[in-house]
């Protein structure tokens, strides 16, 4: 069994490539971002192989969308970075159980189905791993080897640097591979299927335009 630790950034930073995509300004983009986290937590919270999912974050709004997905929640200020909030999360995890294995999971795969983060969990079969975003360059889950350190490597080029001490297991997993960064990326997920609180902001702005 895996534990995850997801980041999230505050709100009115985060997903900033992604502003402009939906009408409604800030209160739309934020809405978005929230939409995108909880079809992500709603998956993995139900995928084989996990067994707690652990956000890390710096919004109160992010701690009241939480609630309902069955994750569990942390309201971190002062982190400085990705790297840090992950660090931070696997530290309370490990903490809670020094056995565990602990893995990072990025916020925004709305099309992820739970069947695929369990084949990836199941491929790792214990070892530290990952799996590349569909570009191939980014990371959107990171497995460490069971009661060790995450040590997370996210930012440009975070493939690279995970594939120098992991195995790369994402093969034939697209939806685990998808990540929205870019209007571009929300379309790739919508061909795969998002989940529905992505679908609702998404069938909301065909209403609106």
């Amino acid at each position: 069994m895996v534990d995850l630790v997801v980041p999230v950034k505050h709100l009115d930073r985060a997903k900033s490539r992604l502003r402009g995509t939906v009408p409604g300004g800030p209160a739309g983009h934020r809405e978005l971002v929230l939409a995108l986290l909880v079809d992500t937590l709603t998956a993995a919270v139900a995928a084989p192989g996990v067994r707690r999912v652990l956000v890390v974050c710096e919004d109160e709004r992010v701690t009241e969308a939480v609630a309902a997905t069955g994750a569990e929640c942390v309201d971190e200020r002062g982190l400085p970075g990705l790297n840090a909030a992950l660090r931070f999360g696997a530290d309370v995890l490990l903490a809670d159980d020094p056995d565990t294995t602990v893995g990072a999971l990025q916020a925004d795969l709305p099309a992820l189905r739970p069947a695929d983060l369990g084949t990836a969990i199941d491929r790792a079969a214990g070892a530290r791993a990952f799996v590349a975003d569909r570009e191939g360059t980014g990371t959107t889950l990171l497995i460490a080897a069971a009661a060790t350190a995450l040590v997370p490597r996210f930012g440009a080029g975070s493939a690279l640097a995970h594939g120098r001490t992991a195995l790369m297991v994402g093969a034939g997993l697209a939806t685990l591979r998808c990540d929205v960064d870019t209007a571009a990326d929300l379309s790739e997920a919508m061909a795969l299927g998002v989940g529905p609180r992505t679908s609702q902001v998404v069938e909301g702005i065909r209403r609106v335009c």
